[in-house]
């Protein structure tokens, strides 16, 4: 069995459509692996599949299994994952794009064996526990108290120190702490998971930090 030139490129841009589905979800929070990496693993398990399905199929008299190594995707793509999942102090992220990661491969392989349906029912399946849980988890599960921050300081010695006590003062937890190098090199851009009190909102953190010299820009993260 041949397969022709243009059910080849119907496959791979297949492929690279449903894994930026996905990619572009996780490209729009900012995590590790976004819209090329996703398309990337995609189109690779894709054009894997379709070599361990055709390749061997002319000129090769030896024996003939399709799902040999296809199989090495879903082990090696263990490896790419990992690489996503960062630990910073107790907490854990990255879990969540590592798992889309090994399921996107999973299409890739669908979508090159030729199992249009299953690879485009799954897609949706993945991008509705993506965006709409992920959306009840932010507003329903987790703690309303627990608010998110994004801030602009200014990068110089005691910044982060001033910024901490302010919260202690309040009486505001931070239960993590997320740094980037800003735009400029005299800023840092952070990010900031806080634990408030019932008598501060989030509209009166922030009308505090505006007052912060050292605080350059603040805004809440949905």
């Amino acid at each position: 069995m041949e397969i022709g030139e243009l059910d080849i490129v119907l496959r791979l841009m297949l492929a690279a459509i449903l894994g930026g589905l996905i990619g572009l979800e996780r490209e729009s929070l900012e995590r590790p692996a976004g819209l090329r990496t996703h398309i990337l693993v995609c189109v690779g398990s894709c054009l894997i599949m379709l070599v361990s399905m055709f390749a061997f199929n002319t000129g090769f008299d030896g024996p003939k299994d399709p799902g040999r190594i296809a199989a090495q995707v879903i082990s090696g793509i263990g490896f790419l994952g990992a690489g996503t999942i960062i630990r910073e102090g107790v907490n854990v992220r990255g879990l969540t794009t590592a798992a889309s990661l090994w399921v996107v491969a999973g299409i890739g392989l669908a979508v090159g064996g030729g199992m249009f349906f299953a690879a485009a029912l799954t897609t949706a399946i993945v991008f509705l526990a993506l965006v709409f849980f992920g959306y009840l988890e932010r507003h329903y599960l987790i703690n309303k108290n627990t608010q998110r921050f994004k801030m602009c300081i200014a990068d110089k010695p005691g910044t982060m120190g001033q910024i901490a006590s302010f919260f202690g003062e309040r009486g505001i937890s931070i239960r993590n702490i997320t740094m980037h190098q800003g735009s400029k090199s005299n800023k840092i851009d952070v990010e900031f998971v806080l634990k408030l009190t019932n008598a501060l909102d989030a509209t009166g953190v922030i009308q505090l930090l505006d007052e912060v010299p050292e605080v350059y820009s603040i805004e809440q993260i949905n």
